[in-house]
């Protein structure tokens, strides 16, 4: 095994999922009211905002310091 591989093999599970997750915003279409909006999550999955759509979830998301994601 090379030096990295040790390195990745080291990483608990719950420590590698935390890797980025402060920084990190998922958008994904949801429905409200019978209609179609786009909501922005933290990477834990915790509700952030709903908008109109998926280009104002981006740029919401950057406004934040969050670095937007699709989840499809």
């Amino acid at each position: 095994m090379d030096k990295n591989t040790t390195q990745r093999a080291a990483l608990a599970p719950a420590a590698f999922l935390a890797l980025g997750t402060p920084h990190l915003a998922y958008v994904r279409p949801i429905v409200v009211e019978n209609v179609e909006r786009w909501g922005i999550f933290a990477a834990n999955g915790t509700g952030l905002g709903v908008v109109a759509n998926r280009e104002l979830a981006y740029v919401a998301a950057r406004q934040h310091d969050l670095e937007p994601v699709a989840v499809h």
